[in-house]
This record gives structure tokens, sequence and C-alpha cells, in this order.
């Protein structure tokens, strides 16, 4: 399969770029490469495709804007630098985007995005309502509150990029360098170091291949980048590494082209289907025959179709969808037990009326659903 079969379903896209991409090897920020991004998020949002992104460079701006230089690890100037600049960096991220007629959204994350249930399920439909909306979410970690040593959260932003993929369920990670992408040996020291194009999974020969960061302003080297595509790979998300300045660079990724180095992943979406058939299911939503109907024709679960709910879950469980005593489906539900009794057999305009809030329309989503 060529990187043209491998990306041709893909969706949603998550780019990271680093710090040394930003600022374009000085110590401000590149306006000509913001511009450049913009232009050709608009470009892969016109293909139909979300894209989020995750953007470094907050602290390296602020310390700028601060005049300041810290000593090694000294914790409470980058958190004052990490807010000086991610406001410098929204500006900047929101006067190119809006050249071309696109919202930006902030997203500041501490590790309970990926450890709190509710927090994450929150952040999830905050980040897909924006996305419904034509938004591009620009996404870094809260800095300013870590209570540790700064990256002590994530360690870099390219792990962050990676979990931020496997939580919103994206089909293909681009991180954004001053490398062109994996080579087989350091390109800075050896003239016959070859550019690898496909990567089918990160073993110990790939490590090998991971020397240190090529620069001193960002965080993340090779190293940190073989760790994202493993976290990609168990998520189904597919990954490119690939030099930030080179002409179209995120085009022509998400049109397949050759360009930087493809991480392979197995199928997404056969994926995920597997993992929701296999999951134990919490509980049960009863349903009519013409919600069953709606399923068939892969549908959505609307409430006006549930006729009783067994068991207790929560929001973002799996749970059986029963009918006439068989299960028909299962699926990822977007409302806890007690709404969902709550709200069976009603239409949806009428659901924050009865719970004084709606996460969606649906029940459960069509993505989320799987017959049976």
């Amino acid at each position: 399969m060529d990187r043209k079969d491998c990306v041709s379903d893909v969706e949603t896209v998550v780019i990271k770029i680093g710090t040394s991409s930003i600022t374009g090897g000085t110590s401000g920020v590149s306006e000509e490469f913001m511009d450049s991004v913009a232009r050709q998020v608009k470009e892969v949002k016109d293909m139909g495709k979300d894209v989020l992104i995750v953007s470094s460079g907050a602290i390296g701006v602020g310390l700028l804007a601060l005049n300041a230089k810290p000593k090694p690890r000294e914790v409470p100037i980058r958190q004052a630098a990490a807010s000086v600049g991610q406001g410098i960096l929204m500006q900047k991220w929101s006067e190119s985007f809006q050249k071309y007629g696109i919202i930006t959204a902030q997203i500041l994350l501490t590790l309970d995005f990926y450890s709190d249930r509710e927090k994450y399920l929150n952040l999830r439909n905050a980040i897909h309502t924006l996305l419904k909306h034509g938004a591009v979410p620009i996404i870094n970690e809260n800095d300013v509150v870590c209570v540790k040593e700064i990256d002590a959260m994530f360690g870099d932003n390219d792990t962050l990029s990676a979990h931020v993929c496997s939580k919103m369920d994206a089909d293909l990670l681009i991180i954004l360098s001053d490398v062109d992408g994996l080579y087989d040996k350091n390109p800075k020291i050896y003239s016959d170091a070859n550019l690898i194009s496909i990567v089918d999974g990160v073993d110990d020969n790939i490590r090998s291949m991971a020397g240190d960061p090529t620069t001193r302003v960002g965080v993340g080297g090779m190293k940190t980048k073989l760790n994202a595509a493993e976290i990609c790979r168990d998520a189904g998300c597919g990954m490119i590494i690939a030099n930030s300045h080179a002409p179209d660079v995120i085009v022509r990724a998400v049109s397949g082209e050759d360009v930087g180095t493809y991480f392979r992943t197995s199928n997404r979406e056969r994926k995920k289907l597997i993992w929701i058939k296999a999951a134990k299911s919490e509980g049960s939503i009863y349903v009519d025959s013409g919600a069953v109907n709606a399923l068939n024709k892969h549908m959505s679960l609307l409430s006006v179709g549930i006729r009783d709910v067994k068991g207790r879950f929560d929001r973002g469980d799996v749970v059986d969808i029963v009918c006439e005593g068989k299960v028909v489906a299962k699926g990822i539900t977007d409302y806890n037990s007690e709404d969902t009794f709550k709200i069976r057999g009603l239409h949806s305009d009428r659901i924050a009326d009865v719970l004084g809030h709606k996460s969606y329309d649906d029940v459960i989503r069509s993505e989320n659903i799987v017959l049976m």
C-alpha cells in the first residue's frame, strides 16, 4: 500500500509545530512561516478535513519579550515566560489565520486531560464543537500552572501531540521540525545518510537511528518523535515527520506525496470497530424498530427511538443496543444512564429542557456504533 492509499481516508489531521520552525532559527516569531501554515491549513480544510495544531514556542517567545535569560531548569521564570509568550503566539496565529477567514481557538492542556475521564470527555466535546464550526484549535501544554519542572507533564509537545491524536481519534499526525525526516544515520555527520520514506514499526534498529536533538531551542529530538510514533500506532493513527520549511509540506503530506518519513499504522476504522465490538458493555439501551432501521442506514441513535435503559453507565462507556430482546448493535454513549432514561422517547430539541444541558442531539453518534 503506497502513501496515497494510506492517507486517502484521512478525516482529522493534527499538526505539531516545533519551536525552531516557529522562530525560523531566530529569537522571534516568523510571520512568513505562520502565514504559510495558515494558507496550507486552509487548503487542507477545503479538502473536507478537520485540522488541529499543537504549537510550541511559548517559553522561547516569552523569554525574548521579558528580556530574560534563565539558568538551566529555572522553573518560575520559564512559567512566567510561558504566560507572556502564549499570548503573543496566539495573537500571531490569529492574525495569520484571519487572513484566510479562519477562526482559531486556544486550548491549554494539563495531565488532567489524559487521566481525568470527565475532563477528557468535556474537552473532547468542546474540540468537536469547534471543528464543527470551522475553527482551528491551537493546543499547547499549560506550562504556567505546572507545579513540577517544565515538561514534567508530557515531556515535550511531540508526545502531547500523539496523545491528542489518540484521544481525539485523529487519523494523521504531521510533526513539522527542522529535519527532513528519519535518516539511517546522522546526515549532519555522514554525507551518505539516506532518508527513510516509510517505517512499518519502531524496533531497536529504528531507534538506533535516532540521535540527539538537532537544536537547542526545542525540547523534542528524534527519540521523542519515535515515542510519538508508537503512541500513534497503538491508536491506529499514521504519523509523518517532515521539514517545516519544505514547500507546501502540509498539503503534500495530506495528499499522500512522498515527503518526510511516514510511520504506517493498521487500518484505523477496522481497529476502532473491533474494539467497540469486543469491549465489555456497561449497560443496555432498549430501542424501537424505527431506531434499528436508522442504525442499519448508518445513522445515529436518537433519544426519540429509546424505550428503556438497564444498568448504570457513564458518558463514554460502551453499551448494548437492544431491540425485541436481541443485541442489534453496540456503541459509545454520550449520555449517562440516568440522563438517557430521562430523555427516552423525546425529540432531541427537548433534551436541554429536561436535563438543563445538552451534549449532542444524538445519544450515540453514528461513528461510535458497530452493528452486531
